[in-house]
């Protein structure tokens, strides 16, 4: 604020103009910390957040940054390898047996059969 004159920073007209997105995501330039604001919480979801936070002694802010830290260590457990999650989902399902298919040589491509 200068003069009494209140200028928005880049973050706050980017705020307003995203204000339909649920979360907006922004990098503090002072502290370098990364900060978000989590926009149509329900009510229900907010209570429960104050009431768990008040039972462990912390913020609501302190809170939701240690069920965020909590929740994003089990899935970084999870295997990472593409090919054994897909299978894993599949095997249950049962395979599927494919017949071979019969080997034959390699054909010269139909260009090549013209110049001749």
């Amino acid at each position: 604020m200068i003069s009494g004159v209140h200028r928005a920073s880049s973050f706050e007209v980017g705020a307003a103009v995203a204000g339909s997105y649920a979360i907006i995501d922004c990098t503090a330039i002072i502290d370098g910390m990364a900060s978000i604001t989590i926009r149509n919480l329900e009510q229900d979801t907010k209570r429960r957040l104050k009431i768990r936070a008040a039972m462990n002694g912390r913020s609501m802010e302190q809170e939701a940054r240690e069920i965020l830290k909590s929740a994003l260590a089990q899935s970084s457990k999870k295997k990472a390898n593409l090919a054994e999650r897909i299978r894993e989902i599949f095997v249950p399902l049962g395979g599927v047996e494919l017949e071979p298919l019969p080997r034959e040589p390699i054909r010269d491509p139909d260009w090549l059969a013209e110049k001749e």
